[in-house]
């Protein structure tokens, strides 16, 4: 297998388990976001001077739009943090009972 049957660190990822964890790999730089949010941003406040862009939207809609998009992008990430039993909130310390609780 080695040549020289010397013990070191793994040098492909062959040779790393595949059930280690690994934490989330970026897809999208840092600088390609802001950009992208930046560009948005200003094409919106752009177009709110036009009436013509002025569509009534029924507020439901909207929400569930925002419900949805945010699912499929979150999709990936949700999973990891299932998969990884990762709790994103908590409700304060666990409560213990107590010696006098009245339990015998």
């Amino acid at each position: 297998m080695f040549l020289d049957d010397s013990p070191g660190l793994p040098s492909t990822s062959r040779d790393v388990r595949r059930d280690e964890f690994r934490p989330f790999m970026r897809r999208l730089p840092e600088f390609k976001f802001w950009l992208g949010v930046m560009r948005s941003t200003l094409i919106g406040i752009f177009c709110t001077f036009f009436d013509a862009l002025n569509i009534p939207v029924f507020w439901p809609i909207l929400v569930m739009y925002f419900v949805t998009l945010f699912g499929l992008t979150m999709k990936r990430q949700i999973k990891h943090m299932i998969k990884y039993r990762y709790i994103p909130f908590t409700t304060g310390k666990p409560k213990y009972a107590t010696p006098s609780s009245g339990l015998k």
